[in-house]
């Protein structure tokens, strides 16, 4: 296995300059995630470091050693792609041992078929072997275009969505699957996705892009409970983060249009008159002897907790209670903000 190191890697599709300088270092044996939405370059970066594409500036390099001038069979990278990519002809065994018949490889046939049946039974493919792939379901594809990467034993994984295309309950199946492999086999790992799910569960840490720049790296930990900007707030946790537009006065933090007003916190002593105030919905907690009132406008039962939208002035803030509620549409209650876990943003959505 290797560190993978990008240093100030761009790369331009025309007008569209889709990586925008980025630089950061994958550890070994890490499993690292690029997070962002459709468009950020996520799947850009992955091709770029597979040699699929080649940069227009900078340089990557594998365990310290530059690749740039490296093809894609030279630099040993395993790619498993949102399709499946399979030979549809071919049978499950044939698929898995496809890689190791390469002529850079040369792997006896007797170790080719313990490899193969290694995997296969690693991802409880083992009775499916005999079967062409055109005859499998989404879900075993692509566990066979997994096991097909992990067959080569390669320097890095390269996985740009591979669980997209599933229905939950197998992406949820398949998610801890991966994330055993990876651990047990200590494999540097980069994960592309757009599911925030898949990123907070699988990640030893996270990249979050947008239009092709790093806007926060760090561990799930930190995305989470202290984004960068609000663009980060906003794109991890589920339900969404309540961003409130607030302002400073008189040594309080007011929000706007709403009877809400909090204690401005040491940390935000020099923070600007305009601010964005953030509260997980977590964080915003029904309390009968609560400071703020407001009315429920909807109740969302999701069995191990129930999501609330409350009308307090002229802003709905959304909050999060564990199990089911008795609470109907129309009730006025009150709630608190957890002092302790509020999020602070300057009018650029930069965390203060």
């Amino acid at each position: 296995m290797a560190d993978v190191t990008l240093q100030n890697v761009s790369k331009r599709f025309g007008k569209q300059l889709a990586v925008d300088n980025l630089s950061f270092t994958i550890r070994d044996g890490e499993f690292f995630v690029l997070l962002g939405p459709s468009g950020a370059g996520k799947t850009t970066t992955l091709r770029l470091i597979a040699g699929l594409e080649k940069q227009d500036t900078g340089s990557i390099l594998f365990g310290g050693v530059p690749v740039d001038t490296l093809t894609p069979p030279e630099r040993d990278v395993a790619f498993v792609f949102q399709q499946y990519s399979l030979y549809p002809t071919m049978s499950v065994y044939d698929n898995l041992a496809f890689p190791l018949h390469s002529p850079l490889r040369k792997t006896p046939e007797a170790e080719i078929k313990r490899k193969v049946e290694e995997v296969a039974e690693k991802l409880r493919i083992t009775h499916l072997l005999q079967r062409k792939t055109a005859r499998l379901s989404g879900g075993e594809m692509q566990r066979v275009s997994i096991g097909r990467a992990i067959v080569r034993n390669p320097r890095i994984f390269l996985m740009d969505e591979p669980l997209s295309n599933l229905d939950a309950k197998l992406r949820e199946a398949l998610r801890v699957e991966l994330e055993h492999i990876q651990k047990t086999q200590g494999a540097t790992t980069l994960f592309v996705t757009h599911d925030q799910i898949e990123a907070l569960t699988m990640a030893d840490r996270i990249a979050v892009l947008k239009d092709g720049k790093i806007a926060q790296i760090g561990t799930p930990h930190d995305i989470y409970d202290r984004p960068a900007t609000t663009f980060v707030a906003q794109l991890v946790g589920s339900p969404r983060i309540n961003l409130l537009d607030s302002g400073r006065q008189n040594g309080s933090i007011q929000v706007s249009r709403a009877p809400i007003s909090l204690p401005t916190p040491p940390e935000a002593g020099a923070a600007p008159a305009r601010l964005t105030l953030g509260v997980r919905p977590e964080d915003v907690q029904i309390r009968a002897d609560g400071p703020f009132q407001g009315t429920v406008t909807l109740v969302e039962p999701l069995g191990v907790e129930t999501v609330l939208y409350i009308r307090s002035g002229e802003q709905t803030l959304i909050s999060m209670v564990p199990g089911l509620t008795q609470v109907q549409v129309g009730s006025e209650l009150r709630f608190d903000l957890a002092r302790e876990r509020l999020h602070l943003f300057d009018q650029d959505g930069t965390r203060i």
